[in-house]
Order: structure tokens, then sequence, then C-alpha cells
């Protein structure tokens, strides 16, 4: 009988923890609008029209320190150099999205 108990309650564990949220439990789909409104003048594609090599793929987000939700949500919150704060403008629900779309959208390659 433990056995059988110690077995579902694992089966429940698992499906619990496989079907969690992130932590940062941000709507992509909502990211992608915010994103077009307010970042595609500049960031269309995943590109930078201001500072080309600084750009929203993997790569440079990688190799600048910006691939995490909270490097993100500070840069596009207080702005940096050329980038305009948008703690402002945004509600931290849409920051957090258009992270979560930033981020999902590097990991494909902006594809």
């Amino acid at each position: 009988m433990k056995k059988i108990i110690t077995v579902m309650l694992l089966g429940i564990a698992i499906f619990i923890f496989a079907f969690s949220s992130p932590a940062l439990a941000a709507d992509a789909v909502s990211g992608a609008k915010v994103f077009s409104a307010n970042c595609a003048s500049c960031h269309a594609g995943g590109k930078n029209l201001v500072q080309a090599p600084k750009n929203l793929k993997k790569e440079a987000l990688e190799k600048y320190g910006m691939y995490s939700a909270e490097a993100i949500i500070a840069q596009v919150t207080k702005g940096k150099n050329a980038m305009p704060a948008f703690g402002s403008r945004l509600k931290a629900n849409q920051i957090e999205d258009v992270t979560a779309y930033v981020l999902s959208q590097a990991d494909k390659d902006w594809k």
C-alpha cells in the first residue's frame, strides 16, 4: 500500500512540476503586441537600428549580459544609452510580457 501511495504522490509531483509556470509568468503573445507597438521601430526582427551590434539575437544578448528576464526588464524599465525608459509608459506586466516575447524570439533566432 505504501508503494502505491508513494508512486501516486511521485506521479502527482512530476505532473505539477512538468506543467507549472516558469518563474516569469508572462504572456509572450501579449508581449508581441507590446513589442510591435513600442519596440519594433528600432528592433524589428530582433535588430537594433541605432547600435547594430547590440541587437536582440541570443548571441548578442548573451555577449552583453542581457540574456535574462531581469536584465531585459531593467533595460526596458530604466532605459540605457540611446534606449528610452519605458517604465512610465508601460505597466509592469506589459514589460514582463515583452521580455518573455524577446527571450522566446531570441531562442528561435527571430524566425
